[in-house]
Order: structure tokens, then sequence, then C-alpha cells
């Protein structure tokens, strides 16, 4: 059983790009996840502190102080991950002349931390597994001030941003999931072993619910803004992937860690940033409510193009014969 849940969180691109067409061929299999309600706060962000919970399941203490066995890679590629990204981010949004709502929304998935799915990519690119795990952690726990420092910041350029507002929603919900997941596996550890087995899979269909039913809510938004939108989203993930495969070259890192550091820039938890772009809270910050309905789609498309390109580059790396075995 274990290993056919592997299998099947592999094919993470796959269940992504079905999950976004069959929400836009058929939108209200999936609009009842925007439009939904639970314990009083939104659908979407329930959802995506589900997905914390599973990370912080499958963390232990020791996992926190396996930053300092790798002091060098996780710090160039958090340093990487909020620099690169968001710059990349707010230049994409000034140049493409996006819509208000779309540009903010650019420049939020763009300062968002990388995402889970990274890790399964890293291992499939034969890419050094432990310092992608790490890093993932690693650039969470920081995004949980960085992405609405650097979001207010950049995307202050557009509207004012409530930091203070984003913050909190980051502790709810990711900072307060993760940590509830690390002190279950404390106190009930061989509980939270079996709910870890399924936890990426489950991960992965949230993603595609989130992602979905903001593309079904969305579709008649996305058509009117498809051509640059989508070369603008393009565009981010292309240099974040390249930037992070390049500049770690220059810094002398040995070919799995480019290989991990690419990964880790170029894809980012989109999941996070639309279920942030979906809050009240940020909504309430456009003046026009069609603004504010534009700024969780570069998130779902975001989803779409960074597990695509990653799979693919994954495909690419893994069949390179280097005689570079997996690390970690």
């Amino acid at each position: 059983m274990t290993r056919i849940i592997e299998k099947a969180t592999a094919l993470f691109a796959i269940w992504t790009v079905l999950g976004v067409g069959w929400a836009w061929l058929v939108p209200e299999h999936f609009t009842w996840v925007t439009r939904g309600e639970a314990f009083g706060q939104p659908l979407i962000s329930v959802l995506l502190g589900v997905i914390m919970l599973g990370m912080g399941l499958t963390l232990r203490l020791e996992d926190f102080a396996r930053v300092l066995t790798m002091p060098r890679g996780v710090a160039a590629g958090v340093a990487l991950q909020f620099t690169v990204m968001p710059l990349a981010g707010v230049t994409l949004a000034l140049a493409s002349g996006l819509e208000t709502g779309l540009a903010v929304g650019l420049i939020l998935v763009s300062c968002c931390p990388g995402g889970t799915a990274s890790n399964v990519v890293a291992y499939l690119a034969r890419a050094n597994l432990a310092l992608s795990v790490t890093m993932t952690m690693a650039s969470t726990l920081v995004a949980i001030v960085l992405t609405p420092l650097l979001t207010g910041w950049l995307g202050g350029v557009f509207i004012e941003i409530d930091r203070w507002a984003l913050f909190r929603s980051m502790v709810a919900i990711v900072l307060v999931p993760v940590i509830a997941g690390v002190v279950m596996g404390r106190l009930l550890p061989e509980t939270t072993r079996r709910i870890a087995t399924v936890s990426p899979l489950v991960s992965v269909i949230v993603v595609v619910l989130i992602v979905g039913g903001i593309v079904g809510a969305s579709k008649d938004l996305i058509e009117a803004h498809f051509g640059i939108l989508l070369l603008a989203i393009f565009a981010l993930h292309a240099i974040g992937f390249a930037l992070g495969y390049v500049l770690p070259w220059v810094m002398g890192f040995a070919v799995p860690e480019r290989r991990t550091l690419s990964i880790e820039v170029g894809m980012q938890n989109s999941g996070l940033g639309a279920s942030l772009a979906s809050a009240p809270s940020f909504a309430s910050q456009f003046a026009n409510p069609m603004q504010a309905a534009l700024a969780p789609v570069p998130s779902a498309i975001s989803s779409v193009y960074h597990v695509v390109i990653g799979s693919i580059l994954a495909g690419i790396w893994a069949r390179k014969n280097e005689g570079i075995d997996h690390v970690g």
C-alpha cells in the first residue's frame, strides 16, 4: 500500500494538469472549494492548513537541527528563494502591464516559500533530497516573516498591503499547523507514522482541489487575460529554475546541490499563495472587487507551471548518465 501511495504521489504533475482541465471544463465540480467555509474560516485556508499539518507530521525535532549540518546550502537556497523570485515577480508584473489584481497576485506567489512538491521532484531528479527537505522546511518557516514583508514592499507599487494581516494569516495557516504536526509526532509517534504515510498524497489532492476551485471560479477572468498572464507566470518559473541552477554553479556547488536549489527556487508553494490571496482580509485591500477576484489567479496557474516544468527537468536530469546517485 505504501508503494502505491508513493507512486500516486510521484504523479502529482499529471493530477494537477488533469484537475485543472476538469475544473476548466466543468467548473461547478470545484467551485464549492472557493465558496465553502469550515470552522468559521474560508475552506481554502482550512485545506491549506491541512497541507501544512501534513508537513509538520513528517518533521521531527532532529530535522530542525539538520539545518546546522548543511548551512551553506540552506543559506544559499533561502537567500535565492527570497531574492530571485520576488524580484522576478515584481519586474514581470511591471513589464507585462498586468491589471492590479493579477500583478499583486503574481508578486504574492513569487514571495511564497518553496512547495512540498519540490521534495518529490528533487528525488526524481537525483538531486540532494536531504537538502531539499531541509530547504523546504527552512524557507517555509522564514516565509512567515518574509512573505508579508516582501509582498507589502513590492506589492506596494500597486496597492497598499496590510502586512500585519498577511503575517497573521501566515501564522494561522502555516506556523500553527506545522507546530501541531511536530508536537503530534512527538506525543503520538505510531499514529503520526501511519498518517504521515498518506499525508503527501492527501496534500496533492488538496492542492488540486484548491487550484481547481480557483480556476473554475475564475474561468472568465483567465480567458480575458489569457496570453500575457500565461507568459508572465511561465517566465517567473523559468527564471527561478534557471537562476536557481546557474547562481549555485557560480558559487561552486556540486551538481546534486545545483539541481536541488534550482528546484527549490523554481517551485513555489502556490497553494499558500492562492489561500492568502483568497482571504477576505487580503481581498478587502482592493478598491475594486474585480481586482480582488483576480489576485488568486496567478497562484492557480503557477501551480500547473511549476510542477510541469519541475517534472520535465526531473526526467531530463534523471536520464543523464553522470554517475550521480541519490543523496539523502
